[in-house]
């Protein structure tokens, strides 16, 4: 719908010099049952006398009657109109208006004590309630098959912020937020239920920007559409074991970012696997070679970084010395392994091994920090006394920025990550 008045000037030089008349193009709507709009010429007064030659407009000449005053043309309707809600989402929602009263009325807090509703994790952070039952004579999915379910997710406020219609991941493989996770081996094949799922079993204290806030609480309804054995991955092209291997690190990074560090070094270790594989079918180019090696780099670089986490010190090191033999200039793997071996009293390879990582590396403070803790104990000076676990996880600066990944985009995969 147009605005009631639109006013279009002409352009032109304004100067001293300028003179003649100005024209002005006026607009208006007229509201009624047919919009149309009113276009109408009119010539204002200008500041030269009738027979002057300026750097205005040409002259209207005295014949004014020859043009016309006003211009009547018909508009089409240009309102678009908002598309209907899809048949599946009009019935989700219709659900949540029996379980919750209309929109803004019930919050999902009521749900956490309803009857009804079977508790699937501890302290009721996930819980489901069948929608419909499924058929498949009882079989459920198991550890390690791929599973296809539609999914539908919304906030509190039922705000829409999950959709899949054919949602592919591979159970316990950590491809999946919790709720996923735990809520699709309780179901058969086309069975519909819905689950609430707080924090820690969704987006946890990070939340997933834009859409999903911190500590957020999501209604999930889930859909099993299909049940197969997962892919071999001894089968798979070179190249989709490459696209595969990174997909697995990137949602490593996921459960980094939200303190799951068993689940993130699982994922690491999963996608090592996946790297380390024989060549198989096809081959790679130098240029995915090396885009193979880097990723092999990142997966045992976070695998030190989720290992310090997790307090263990040996397999931290073992990591590192994985990476240095693929990159020997690796100053994050130079930093850790340094930094292990001072806290096992190493201090001469210790200081050698952080000496090399500042040569490379000589602006980065926790180099220098480390350096400078180590010169003080050689010396006998007393350090600040902090606990092992403080000392451990005690680490340089994380990565530059990360995202989340969405359900909706499993298969796609998203970037970010710990350290790499």
């Amino acid at each position: 719908m147009l605005p009631p008045l639109l006013t279009a000037w002409p352009v032109w030089p304004q100067t001293q010099a300028a003179k003649g008349p100005r024209w002005s193009l006026l607009g208006e709507m007229e509201e009624d049952q047919s919009p149309r709009c009113s276009l109408r010429l009119e010539m204002l007064p200008g500041p030269a006398e009738a027979g002057e030659a300026g750097e205005g407009p040409p002259r209207v000449q005295e014949a004014r009657g020859s043009l016309p005053r006003k211009v009547q043309f018909q508009l089409p309707h240009t309102a678009i109109p908002v598309p209907p809600p899809r048949q599946e989402e009009k019935a989700f929602y219709q659900r949540l208006e029996r379980l919750l009263g209309p929109a803004g009325q019930g919050g999902f807090q009521e749900l956490l004590a309803t009857d009804g509703w079977e508790d699937l994790g501890e302290g009721k952070c996930l819980r489901k309630c069948l929608v419909r039952g499924g058929h498949g004579e009882g079989i459920r999915p198991q550890p390690g098959q791929a599973v296809t379910v539609k999914l539908l997710g919304v906030l509190e406020d039922w705000s829409l912020v999950e959709k899949d219609p054919k949602l592919t991941f591979v159970l316990g493989q950590g491809e999946a937020i919790q709720a996923l996770e735990l809520g699709v081996p309780s179901m058969q094949l086309g069975e519909v239920a819905l689950f609430l799922a707080g924090p820690s079993c969704a987006y946890g204290r990070l939340g997933r920007e834009p859409d999903i806030p911190m500590n957020a609480i999501l209604l999930y309804e889930v859909t099993v559409l299909q049940v197969q054995d997962g892919p071999d991955p001894t089968l798979l092209p070179a190249l989709e074991r490459l696209s595969l291997g990174n997909h697995k690190r990137e949602w490593g990074n996921f459960h980094f970012e939200r303190e799951d560090y068993q689940r993130a070094l699982h994922c690491y270790q999963q996608a090592l696997h996946l790297l380390l594989l024989p060549a198989g079918k096809g081959c790679l180019s130098p240029e995915e070679e090396e885009e193979q090696q880097d990723l092999q780099i990142k997966c045992l670089n976070n695998c030190a970084a989720t290992q310090l986490k997790l307090q263990w010190p040996e397999e931290a090191l073992a990591s590192c010395n994985q990476v240095l033999q693929l990159d020997p200039d690796n100053v994050k793997a130079l930093f850790r392994k340094g930094k292990l071996l001072s806290e096992q009293g190493e201090d001469q390879v210790a200081m050698a091994i952080l000496k090399r990582a500042l040569h490379l590396e000589p602006t980065t403070k926790a180099i220098h920090v480390e350096l400078s803790k180590l010169t003080r104990r050689q010396r006998g000076q007393k350090e600040p006394p902090t606990s092992p676990r403080q000392a451990l996880q005690k680490d340089p600066p994380t990565a530059p920025e990360v995202h989340s990944p969405q359900v909706g985009q499993l298969g796609k995969g998203v970037g970010g990550g710990p350290m790499a």
